[in-house]
């Protein structure tokens, strides 16, 4: 076990280094005000486990993959929630509540973002950790707790579901898909 000193100043480190990263990865996920609380949630975490954070440029991968869990308990809460909220306006006869607010509808309404919504979460996790995150396949793996090959196949198929996904929408591939080099192993 570290002693308390070296985990305040590695802790400090740990956050001065990936606070804005980890930030805007919560922010292209959520509303601002749930963000926020992931990022605190996740910080909380990597503090309460400092001992198991990887050194060096490890430790944003793990700080992604917690955030990535943090994320997926919100939304599990927030659907329990959404859910008894509809049951009780129902019961009372109030009218459906609006649709929640998802931070892919405030970015756009482009083709590209109506075709990505079509895909499963697992998709479009793995096609924003390579895009918006600009992660390398190794860092995607550490994220996903899965091997660099199985994130080549995932990021491979996502891709290909997403061209598909466009094709039948009449967008043209070509135009609004992100190229990247295929033999690239980000």
């Amino acid at each position: 076990m570290t002693p308390p000193a070296d985990r305040r100043a590695r802790f400090r480190l740990l956050y001065d280094e990936n606070f804005l990263a980890i930030e805007a990865y919560c922010f292209r996920r959520v509303p601002r005000d749930a963000a926020g609380d992931a990022v605190a949630e996740t910080f909380l975490v990597a503090w309460r486990r400092i001992d198991d954070v990887p050194l060096g440029p490890d430790a944003r991968p793990w700080l992604y993959g917690v955030a990535r869990r943090v994320l997926a308990n919100a939304r599990r809460s927030t659907g329990r929630n959404d859910r008894l909220t509809d049951r009780l306006a129902i019961e009372r006869g109030l009218s459906e509540q609006s649709a929640s607010f998802s931070a892919q509808e405030a970015i756009d309404d482009s083709p590209l973002f109506e075709a990505l919504q079509q895909l499963s979460d697992d998709d479009q996790e793995v096609l924003r950790l390579l895009v918006w995150e600009e992660l390398s396949h190794v860092e995607i793996g550490t994220i996903l707790e899965c091997s660099t090959n199985a994130v080549g196949v995932r990021v491979h198929r996502a891709k290909k579901r997403l061209a598909d996904a466009l094709l039948s929408a009449g967008s043209e591939r070509s135009t609004l898909l992100p190229t990247r080099d295929e033999s690239d192993p980000r």
